[in-house]
């Protein structure tokens, strides 16, 4: 397979050959499902019913079924127990009352994945339930060797300009072709780049603002990654109307300027006590 065609709106999801908005959305912080349908017109396709499964959200994407065959919904599963991704993964799907997913993302493994948890995903695919599979990961040495392998279509990583480390342990390393789709989480650094201290952040043990610099907006985040042609999908978490429209702000804005980027790397290392 050749490379994958990409621009600043619009992406081949590595070899899965799946055709996605490079900004995508995540059922998990709060937006409602009528901001869902006025992404997905805006051109967001890339669905994720994940950890948190919201009502409104749902009723969202049952709203889009008809254009399913637009739709690429990933659904999630924690599990440690292979007897249990099985049951997760249908409750999800009559939830939505869809018959697939595109995607099934296990999620958080920092190490491989074991074979029980890895056969348990290829049996759903084997039975049509999902079509491709994923993994999502913090450890971002891990990424070279599940992009060289073919257990995994997609992989989630974690990429923002205060924890850029991709640039040298994962875009480097990937494979010229045939390589799976990336898809990059955390832009904002769970607020941190925007000045915000929220729970999460605090664990997460930000630092600062630097004092002679404009804080970012999400837009500013999330152009800030799409700006990287290696990343096939930049997730987006918004919690309402509000930011929804800000994460779209980023596709019609478009890629930064050197000078921004720079501005950029600059807050992200004060931001990351660098």
């Amino acid at each position: 397979m050749d490379k994958p065609s990409s621009n600043f709106e619009h992406s081949t999801l590595g070899r899965t050959g799946l055709q996605v908005c490079r900004l995508g959305t995540s059922a998990s912080y709060g937006v409602p499902g009528d901001a869902l349908e006025r992404a997905f017109e805006r051109g967001v396709n890339y669905i994720y019913w994940g950890s948190r499964r919201l009502a409104s959200f749902g009723e969202g994407l049952k709203r889009l079924k008809p254009q399913r065959e637009r739709i690429v919904l990933v659904i999630q599963s924690y599990t440690r127990i292979a007897g249990l991704m099985a049951g997760s993964l249908e409750r999800a799907l009559r939830a939505l009352d869809f018959d697939h997913a595109d995607v099934l993302l296990l999620g958080m493994w920092n190490k491989p994945v074991p074979p029980r948890i890895l056969d348990a995903a290829r049996q759903l695919k084997q039975r049509g339930l999902v079509r491709f599979l994923a993994v999502s990961t913090h450890q971002r040495t891990l990424v070279p060797s599940i992009a060289i392998a073919s257990d995994f279509d997609v992989v989630h990583f974690r990429y923002n300009a205060a924890h850029p480390g991709a640039e040298k342990e994962i875009f480097p390393h990937l494979p010229a072709a045939n390589r799976p789709g990336m898809v990059s989480f955390t832009a904002t650094s769970w607020g941190q780049l925007l000045g915000k201290s929220g729970l999460q952040a605090f664990f997460m043990g930000g630092h600062p603002l630097p004092k002679d610099e404009r804080a970012p907006t999400a837009t500013d985040c999330y152009r800030y990654v799409l700006s990287r042609p290696e990343v096939d999908v930049c997730l987006t978490g918004p919690a309402n109307a509000a930011q929804m429209d800000e994460a779209l702000e980023a596709l019609t804005r478009g890629p930064m300027t050197e000078e921004e980027l720079a501005w950029m790397a600059r807050v992200g290392r004060a931001v990351a006590g660098k």
